[in-house]
């Protein structure tokens, strides 16, 4: 696997497991990630598997999650 960047291609992650969320829907309007072998996560859109992939350090993905979490982004949705 090469070594992972941010802006990097997706297809180029081989090997790894995507996941995205139960809540996703059918229109993929959603978002995957992967773990890396060191340790890091990559995100993709799931609409374009072949696109780019951003890489985060789990510290900041868990920074995301409790964001998430306690509602800093709930601005952000169209609801």
């Amino acid at each position: 696997m090469p070594e992972a960047f941010n802006g990097m291609a997706a297809r180029d992650l081989q090997g790894v497991v995507w996941r995205k969320s139960r809540f996703s829907n059918s229109q993929g309007a959603c978002v995957e990630f992967a773990k890396l072998p060191n340790g890091e996560i990559a995100m993709r859109n799931s609409r374009f598997p072949d696109g780019p992939a951003l890489v985060y350090t789990s510290a900041e993905l868990e920074a995301m999650i409790l964001g998430v979490k306690d509602g800093e982004f709930d601005d952000l949705t169209a609801r």
